[in-house]
C-alpha cells in the first residue's frame, strides 16, 4: 500500500542443546526445562514487534487503534503494561530474574515489552509464542488467544527500548488512561542489568513519567539524600521514579502494586457492567455533548 510499511512478526526456531550448546538443528530431547539452565527442548518464538505492529494486530491497517489496548486495560482483562529489558548479569543465576519476574506479571494479566536479553530469556523458555497464554492469568490469557499474539512482545535489540515509550504514548493518545505516560498502569525493570548503559535508559524512562526498577544492585546506596531523591522526590519533577529490588518476585509484586495504583487513579480498578448502547442512547450522550 502506498505510503505505508508493513511490520510482519518473524517467527523462529531456537535450537538448543544441554548444556547450551548450539546444535545447528532442533533437539529431540523432552527433558524438563530448569530456570538458569539451558532450555531443553526447541521453542517457536514470534518477534519483531514494533509500536506500529502492534497498532496493525489491534484492527489492520484502516482501523487499527491503541484505544483496543486501552479499552481491555480499562474494562480488567488486561490488568496493565510492564516493559522488562536489560542484560544477564554474572552475580545472578542465567535468566532466573528475568523468567521469575515475567512469569509472575503475565500470570497477574499483565502484559509484557520486552527488548534484548530479556527477550531472549523469554524465547529460549517458549514465552515468545501465543501458546505461552497457558502461563497467562484468564484475561490476558483471553487476549492473546482471541488475537493470536504472546502475552511477551519482542520489540527489538537493547537499544530499541524507546520503542516501548512509542507505544505507551501511543497509549496515552488514543485515549482512556490519562494523559500523560505518568497516568499510565505501567512499569518497567531490568532485573540482571550490568552496564553503565541500562542507567542511562533507566532515567530516560524515569524522566518519561514510568516507574523503573533495578535489580541486583543498585549504585547510590552510600548516599541517603540521592537515593531518596531517586526513589521518591524524582517522582514529583518528572511522574516517574526508580526503585531498586534484588528479588524478582518482589520486584513483580512492586510492579503489579504501583499498577493496581494507577488503575485506581483513573478510576479503573474496580468491575463495571458493560451497558450496549442503542440509538437513543446515543442520541442522549450526543445532544448533552452539544449542550456543553
Amino acid at each position: 500500500m502506498t505510503g505505508e510499511t508493513m511490520h510482519i512478526p518473524l517467527m523462529t526456531i531456537m535450537p538448543w542443546t544441554s548444556p547450551g550448546k548450539w546444535s545447528g538443528k532442533p533437539s529431540t530431547t523432552s527433558q524438563p526445562e530448569i530456570a538458569g539452565d539451558a532450555p531443553r527442548r526447541p521453542h517457536p518464538t514470534v518477534v519483531g514487534f514494533s509500536y506500529e505492529t502492534i497498532q496493525y494486530l489491534l484492527g489492520g491497517s484502516i482501523r487499527g487503534s491503541y484505544y483496543t489496548l486501552n479499552d481491555n486495560i480499562i474494562n480488567g482483562r488486561i490488568r496493565g503494561v510492564a516493559g522488562v529489558v536489560g542484560c544477564n548479569n554474572c552475580r545472578t543465576t542465567h535468566d532466573s530474574s528475568h523468567l521469575t519476574l515475567i512469569k509472575e506479571l503475565i500470570k497477574n494479566d499483565v502484559i509484557v515489552l520486552s527488548t534484548g536479553c530479556s527477550a531472549m530469556a523469554a524465547g529460549k523458555y517458549g514465552l515468545l509464542s501465543p501458546e505461552a497464554a497457558k502461563f497467562c492469568g484468564p484475561g490476558l490469557a483471553e487476549i492473546c488467544e482471541t488475537v493470536g499474539i504472546p502475552p511477551v512482545l519482542h520489540m527489538g535489540s537493547c537499544v530499541d527500548n524507546s520503542r516501548i515509550l512509542m507505544a505507551a504514548t501511543a497509549c496515552v493518545k488514543a485515549g482512556g488512561l490519562g494523559t500523560d505516560i505518568s497516568d499510565l498502569p505501567a512499569a518497567g525493570a531490568a532485573p540482571e542489568w550490568m552496564s553503565e548503559k541500562a542507567i542511562a535508559i533507566g532515567q530516560y524512562f524515569v524522566a518519561s513519567g514510568v516507574y523503573t526498577l533495578f535489580g541486583v544492585t543498585w549504585p547510590t546506596t552510600g548516599s541517603e539524600i540521592l537515593t531518596d531523591y531517586l526513589f521518591k522526590g524524582i517522582e514529583e519533577e518528572l511522574g516517574g521514579k526508580w526503585d531498586f529490588e534484588a528479588d524478582p518476585e518482589l520486584m513483580a509484586k512492586k510492579m503489579i502494586a504501583h499498577i493496581d495504583l494507577k488503575r485506581k487513579a483513573l478510576g479503573i480498578d474496580k468491575a463495571r457492567e458493560r451497558v450496549l448502547f442503542d440509538m437513543d442512547m446515543r442520541r442522549e450522550m450526543a445532544a448533552a455533548a452539544a449542550e456543553q
